[in-house]
């Protein structure tokens, strides 16, 4: 004889919501997370200090991606920005605070269209229209100048810039923009930033880091020391 009885598959502790409570949640958790790094977005962005590990580490940082990893997080849809944010860092390595920021005020701007009743469906297929509306802009606003090498070379200094201009370092944004110009444009055509070798030294200042041609090593660092 077959028990109808129902199974319990949920650990006795677990809480279970439903219909709108769960889109409620997944909605409060999405937007708090947008609204913890929104405050260190842009070159006026403040930082923040995080308090971590068992050993109470004490980080200061303003990149969402640093933020959000070392903070603990239970919401399926804070999770997922917290995800957004980690691939953009390693696919891209910047816009990682940005990404949780316009996905936190897409979902703001979700709850209250469902609020009005409109479908979830209805809401995305709306933003995938957009997306191609955004693409078409872009790419109608963009600029090659691939072959003006002095043109180029502008272009690539103000993409420095403006991604320094919200780091650590933005007093000697123009000193590392250059840097970071010149190691690029070495690359010519391959654009393989894995060979561009970084190599950290204790001590100094920000104002002491320089690029040198071929492979670096420890001797190199010092005689290039000694001539400053």
């Amino acid at each position: 004889m077959v028990s109808l009885n129902p199974v319990q598959i949920l650990s006795p502790n677990a809480e279970q919501d439903k219909a709108e409570n769960a889109r409620l949640n997944c909605f409060v958790g999405a937007i708090a997370i947008g609204d913890l790094v929104k405050s260190t977005l842009g070159p006026k962005g403040m930082d923040k200090i995080i308090v971590f590990g068992s050993r109470k580490e004490i980080q200061v940082t303003n990149d969402g991606a640093t933020i959000l990893k070392n903070i603990g997080v239970d919401n399926a849809a804070a999770k997922v920005l917290v995800d957004i944010s980690q691939v953009q860092d390693s696919e891209v390595g910047d816009g990682t605070t940005s990404v949780a920021v316009l996905a936190a005020e897409l979902l703001k701007e979700a709850e209250a269209m469902i609020s009005q009743k409109i479908h979830p469906q209805t809401i995305v297929a709306g933003w995938r229209e957009a997306v191609a509306v955004a693409k078409d802009a872009l790419t109608a606003s963009t600029l090659n100048h691939k072959h003006d090498e002095v043109k180029f070379r502008a272009d690539l200094m103000n993409i420095a810039r403006t991604t320094l201009s919200s780091k650590i370092l933005n007093q000697h944004k123009d000193l590392f923009a250059n840097m970071a110009v010149d190691a690029v444009m070495r690359l010519r055509e391959s654009g393989n930033l894995e060979h561009i070798q970084i190599i950290k030294k204790t001590g100094g200042q920000l104002s002491d880091s320089f690029l040198d041609e071929g492979a670096g090593n420890d001797r190199v660092l010092d005689r290039h020391a000694e001539h400053r």
